[in-house]
Formats: C-alpha cells, structure tokens, sequence
C-alpha cells in the first residue's frame, strides 16, 4: 500500500527521508552493531547522539547561549505542573485562554498559586486569540503564559503579547520549528515533540538560566528544570530513541535551507488551503483571519452528517485523519512541517470534487 498523506494533529507524519535513514540504521547505527532502541544512554556513543541533537537544536532556533535546552518526558501536559512549580517564586501568574490547552495549563497552575485569567476568548469559542495590552498583567506576577498555536481550533498568535518585564512562557507543541522564532522573547519555551519534530514521547524544555533553581522546595525531583539541566537531561534514562530521531529532523530542517525555508515552505502550504475556503461557499472557516493558524486548518461543512461522510471518502483517497476534535467538530487539516504541498494540493481537490457531488439540501 501507497503512503497516505496523514493529516493527524499528532502524533503526526514524519518527513519521509527521516524515516528511512532511521530504517537503515535501525539495527546497526554508526557502526555500534546495536539500534540506538538498544543502548545505553551513559554510552559515549549515544552521548554524542544527544549532544549534537542539543547542538542542532540550538543552531536550528538561534537559541542564546544563557539557555538552557532541556530533553524530557511527560508530554506537554507534564509542564503544566512544572512551569508553576520551577517558577511561582512570589506565587502569582497571569494566564492568556485561547483553547483547551491554555485552560488546562492555567487549571493546573491554580493548584499552586494565585493563577489568574488576564484574557480569555472561550465566549467565542475560541475562534480567536485574545487581544492584550501591557496593562492586562499584573507587574509583580512572576510569568505570563499562552499557548502560541491552539491544535484544537486552528489558531495561532499572530504577535507576541506585551508583557514587560514578566517572562513570557509558552506552549509550542504545534508550532515549534515551523518558522523562525526570537527565543530571547520567551522566559521559557516547552513543546511536545510529536506534532513537529519526533515520535510521541520526547519534550523539549528551552528555559533561561535566570528561571533555574528557584523551584519550590516540595517540586518532584523529575520536575525540577535545575535537577534536569545540571545532569544534562539524563538524571534518568531520557527518551533516547525520540532524541535521536528528533536530532535526525533538525538535520534534515538544516539540509533544506532552516526556519526561514521552513516557513516558506508552510506559508505555500497554508495559502494554498485558505486561499480555496476563502473563494468558496460550500465549507466554512471559523477561524478569525487574524488569528489563523499555519499549522493547523480547521473548516465545517455546517451538516455534521456530510462532514462524517467527508471523513470517510477523503480516508478512501489516501487522505486520513481529517476529523476534526470532538470538542470541535467538523475537519482539521494539520499541515506541519512533514506535509508536502502535494497533500495539500490533493487535499484541495478533493474538496472542490465533494463539494460539487454532494450539494446541500
């Protein structure tokens, strides 16, 4: 059977040239006679597998060097805890909603402290991202968090809030790696790997060395960002496979020219997609245009009936994992950095051939 174009908010399709390098290695990497699934993690051979993927990270973003890069597990949902736990030093932090994960993030935070919601846009059903000022947050508070790309809704901050002299942290799950970012922007930057850069299983953590060791005493020790950055994310056995899978993908973000190709890889991608809603009438796109998010495109047919039935013929032609959230509804189309425009295009046609063999009533 022919790949598919997997449209899957995550986890997501892989670049195809990643997966075969990693095939050809998986039963003898780099001479060892073993896969990396097999070896030690204290290995010389496999500390220079997480090294470099730390090494070309930090190439691949332009991170400075006054941060440190954290290689973790636990999933995106893990830093909910660990941001407040590593950061409340004064007890206070400001939380911008923009979806289901920024909710939960701020939900988990109020178990440890005054979290409170500076911005939300939940009464529109968070078909936008909130708009801000300066003045929204609180100036003693000791952080200010949003989730840069919302998966769920297809959203997506088109400008970083002001947030002064707060540290900014944000959840990049869905977006990381897909343009260039000033990380010197962020306090702390935590993503999820398994939508934009590796296998489930793997978190990166990007944290400035001012906001190491100030955890609460009561922090869990595989929590806590000091533990973790000065044992060099191996307190314990790290996701090692997913690192060195996730250290093949920024090698191959490198070889095709880093985050500004990367972005214009998506812009096309995404323009082509929003270009075809915007000139029909058949779907509708919920999503604010202010707000739309590159990564992840979100449309609804209005007829819960014919958008199930849409599912289930784009899966017949190689077109899978179009549901949209059952928060939500609808289709999602999740166009990371691993789909080529060719899925998109073919993803187009597809619509405009439903749109014509099955007209509303």
């Amino acid at each position: 059977m022919e790949r598919v174009f997997n449209f899957s908010a995550g986890p997501s399709m892989m670049p195809e040239s990643v997966l075969k390098k990693a095939a050809e290695e998986m039963l003898n990497y780099d001479g060892s006679g073993m896969s990396v699934m097999e070896m030690s993690h204290r290995s010389p051979v496999y500390e220079k597998i997480i090294s470099d993927a730390e090494r070309l990270l930090r190439q691949v973003m332009e991170i400075p060097d006054h941060y440190k890069v954290l290689f973790l597990q636990g999933g995106a949902s893990t830093q909910f805890a660990a941001v407040p736990l590593n950061l409340m030093k004064s007890g206070k932090a400001d939380y911008v909603l923009s979806g289901q994960f920024s909710t939960k993030a701020y939900q988990e935070a109020k178990k440890y402290g005054d979290a409170r919601v500076a911005a939300s846009s939940k009464e529109d059903n968070f078909s936008h991202v909130p708009k801000t000022v300066r003045e929204d947050f609180r100036a003693d508070a000791d952080y200010v968090h949003i989730c840069l790309n919302n998966t769920i809704y297809g959203t997506k901050f088109s400008a970083l809030p002001d947030t002064g002299d707060v540290p900014l942290v944000a959840d990049l799950s869905s977006c990381i790696l897909s343009e260039p970012v000033d990380v010197s922007r962020f306090g702390l930057i935590y993503a999820g790997a398994q939508k934009n850069m590796a296998p489930a299983g793997l978190t990166v953590v990007i944290v400035r060395e001012d906001l190491i060791g100030i955890a609460r005493e009561n922090t869990p020790t595989m929590l806590d960002y000091k533990v973790m950055a000065d044992n060099n994310s191996m307190y314990n056995t790290p996701p090692c496979y997913c690192i060195y899978v996730a250290k093949l993908v920024y090698e191959w973000i490198l070889s095709l020219g880093g985050l500004t190709a990367m972005k214009a890889r998506n812009e096309k991608k995404a323009a082509l997609l929003y270009g075809y809603l915007d000139r029909q009438d058949y779907y509708l796109a919920p999503v604010s245009k202010d707000s739309r998010s590159m990564m992840n495109v979100t449309f609804v047919t209005g007829d819960a009936e014919l958008d199930k039935k849409f599912c289930a013929e784009a899966a017949k032609e190689g077109l899978v994992n179009l549901k949209g959230h059952r928060s939500v509804g609808g289709m999602r189309a999740s166009i990371y950095n691993a789909m080529p425009y060719e899925g998109v295009e073919k993803l187009v046609e597809f619509m405009d051939k439903f749109a014509k063999e099955n007209p509303k009533a």
